[in-house]
């Protein structure tokens, strides 16, 4: 059972693919919680919903492939200006001009890209464990030389991060995959609630949706990058955003390095919050915490 039910429901068409979304609230300032990537849908913004609603407008919705949108296999249909033209449309559809715009993981580059591409539509950003390439990953160095390898049993931490083990063994990897989100101890039920919500998509979709292609140099809409390619043009993102940001960082973080939140809000000019023993999801693992930062962050900005 939800603690807020949406007072609107409805769903936009976009690029030929229906996107669900939910509305919450009536406040004079929009929130707009973007989706992540497309192994959960928007229900991982529960803990926010009921909590902000009560003093501004909510408007979650999700990306294809999950939740109440359509199950897409064009790698294209998920490049990152897909999404940014995604959350235009879904803006419009709610007839807002200007929202604050909250991103998580994936959805930190969805959100720096949509305030660098439209700076009249957001009225501030906040990235949260955002997945950018600005830092190494020692954890996680080697999933790109093996992600499209045949995999050999047993399959151990973060070798399970390969596709043809995603067909064979999809909840085994979920399983595993959220244990490193959710680092802290005594996080069993975001464990269960974050497997459960991957089990409405698929390795297919998920594979679709890795094979994307990744935005490289300015101006450009979907253009395949090089590593250094990648790292030049989100450093140019988020070195051009003008609208007030907010970093927010659990410090052990094990998707997404700490030191990645430190190099964003360096090249934003933003402020940054680092939560203490937080792992990549402190919304969800913290959200008392995570939701008194976020309101002191909305406070601050003009209606």
């Amino acid at each position: 059972m939800r603690a807020r039910l949406p007072d609107t429901t409805g769903t936009v068409v976009r690029n030929g693919v229906s996107l669900g979304y939910e509305v919450y609230g009536d406040g004079p300032q929009t929130v707009l919680l973007l989706p992540t990537w497309t192994i959960i849908h928007s229900r991982f913004w529960k803990m926010q919903v009921p909590y902000l609603s009560r003093r501004y407008r909510v408007i979650t919705y999700d990306g294809p492939g999950n939740g109440r949108s359509d199950r897409v296999t064009n790698p294209d249909r998920y490049s990152v200006d897909e999404y940014v033209d995604d959350a235009v449309a879904v803006l419009d559809k709610c007839a807002v001009d200007r929202a604050v715009v909250v991103g998580l993981s994936m959805g930190g580059q969805y959100g720096s890209r949509l305030a660098w591409r439209h700076p009249s539509r957001v009225a501030g950003l906040v990235l949260v464990g955002a997945a950018l390439p600005l830092a190494p990953n020692s954890e996680r160095s080697s999933i790109a030389e093996q992600f499209f390898k045949p995999y050999t049993e047993p399959c151990e931490g973060w070798e399970k991060y390969n596709l043809a083990y995603w067909h064979d063994h999809y909840e085994d990897f979920t399983k595993f995959f959220f244990s490193q989100v959710f680092s802290e101890p005594h996080s069993t039920k975001p464990l269960e609630d974050a497997v459960a919500w991957a089990s409405e998509t698929s390795p297919d979709i998920l594979e679709a949706e890795a094979a994307r292609p990744v935005v490289a140099g300015e101006g450009s809409r979907a253009s395949v990058a090089t590593p250094d390619e990648a790292v030049a043009a989100w450093s140019l993102v988020l070195s051009e955003l003008t609208c007030p940001v907010l970093v927010v960082h659990g410090t052990h973080d094990r998707i997404q390095p700490y030191g990645v939140g430190v190099e964003a809000a360096r090249l934003a000019g933003a402020t940054l919050v680092s939560l203490k023993g937080s792992g990549h999801m402190p919304n969800v693992r913290d959200p008392i915490r995570f939701n008194l930062v976020l309101r002191r962050f909305l406070d601050g900005l003009a209606p």
